[in-house]
């Protein structure tokens, strides 16, 4: 469906793309209210360095063959809608099970099968976006779509606030209400309408074969990239072990700092596409590696409350400018036959090394330290920068 709004913001905006966008508002404000509390909950029921690790590697990392049989799928039998309304089903109903989780590994199993849901939905959903926008404007479509997805857990983290340090809600009363959230994101899906085409033959044999070189020179890139890009958790857990105060007042201070973090990536998201669609996507995405690295260097050698409040915005930074910026150059170096495998292979690349990424992570916190940890991040983050710069070429 390329029917297309002409007016202000939303002028090329396909009703295919506002509708996801609403989807992934609804959903993300679901998240977000889980997502500041969940490190915190995780070391409350037991969890530790390994813990926090293996729990940010699934959920970085279960999805990754689900998300490129997904989109290999999708491609196959040209049922797109149907597989992303699956995968935000199987992501509420995970969320129903959360509140009752009363050891670690338990929340362990839970996010694994939230996770489920996201591989499920993620190269489909990419795929419709891309179908659904001109090539001159999927930058913007994407990162409209990521200000929707930004914006939902900008107002999920201040919900998780409200909640819990005004309203007294414990963190099993505000996973359910997550829960419920979660199920109302499923009610714009009904009305997105696949592009029609032919299906193609069915066959179990999958691979790179139909994607350029440069694209798994790409995938090899920002595979790299995710070694040094590990779990959102850890960054709370250092601005909790930084301000070390009061439970109350570091509570506060993790979730306003969580709330900043989520503005600053929902206003720049936006103009990030915009920018990667006039300057080209592997400067916007060097740019964003460049925030990485900052940030990362910063969490290191500071301790300084001003200063994790600034961090905090470049994290923000790096976010807008990479997220919705990668997912576009992917589709651009995708062929259109092969959109929806190419978006699989992506985020495969990404999630093959999530995993080990955030076991490595996690070990270095629990043996060697946050400084450690965050030296190596800026360390790998930069090695990947330099690659991207050398071996990524784009066209003018």
């Amino acid at each position: 469906m390329k029917k297309r709004i002409q007016k202000g913001l939303l002028k090329g905006i396909s009703l295919n793309v506002l509708l996801l966008s609403i989807t992934s508002l609804l959903n993300d404000i679901s998240g977000e209210m889980i997502a500041p509390l969940l490190p915190l909950f995780i070391v409350a029921i037991g969890g530790a360095g390994i813990g926090i690790g293996l729990i940010g590697g699934i959920e970085e990392s279960f999805s990754v063959l689900l998300k490129f049989f997904s989109g290999y799928f999708s491609d196959r039998f040209g049922k797109r809608r149907l597989i992303v309304f699956s995968g935000y089903s199987l992501t509420a109903i995970s969320r129903l099970f959360l509140p009752f989780a009363g050891i670690w590994q338990q929340v362990l199993a839970i996010r694994a099968f939230d996770r489920f849901g996201k591989g499920v939905r993620g190269a489909p959903r990419d795929a419709i976006i891309a179908d659904s926008a001109g090539e001159k404007q999927r930058g913007k479509a994407f990162g409209f779509h990521r200000l929707f997805d930004t914006s939902g857990a900008i107002i999920g983290s201040a919900l998780a606030l409200l909640f819990f340090l005004f309203l007294g809600i414990n963190f099993q009363g505000i996973f359910l209400i997550a829960a419920l959230v979660a199920f109302l994101s499923l009610i714009p899906l009904i009305f997105v309408r696949d592009r029609k085409k032919a299906r193609k033959k069915f066959s179990l044999k999958i691979g790179l074969k139909g994607l350029s070189g440069k694209f798994k020179v790409y995938l090899l890139v920002v595979g790299v990239f995710a070694f040094a890009s590990f779990s959102y958790m850890f960054f709370i857990l250092r601005a909790q072990e930084i301000l070390g105060t009061s439970l109350e007042s570091t509570l506060l201070m993790v979730l306003s700092l969580y709330v900043l973090f989520n503005i600053v990536y929902a206003l720049f998201s936006l103009p990030a596409g915009i920018l990667s669609d006039r300057i080209g996507r592997k400067r916007t995405i060097m740019i964003g590696y460049g925030f990485y690295i900052a940030a990362s260097a910063g969490f290191a050698f500071f301790s300084n409350i001003i200063l994790v409040i600034v961090l905090f915005a470049l994290y923000g930074l790096f976010n807008a400018f990479t997220d919705a910026i990668q997912r576009a150059f992917a589709s651009d170096l995708s062929k259109k036959e092969a959109l929806g495998t190419g978006m699989g292979a992506f985020y495969t690349a990404i999630g093959v090394a999530a995993l080990p990424a955030n076991i490595i992570a996690g070990a270095i916190w629990q043996f060697y330290g946050a400084q450690i940890l965050f030296i190596y991040g800026a360390a790998v983050a930069f090695i990947a920068l330099c690659m991207f710069a050398l071996l990524i070429k784009e066209k003018k």
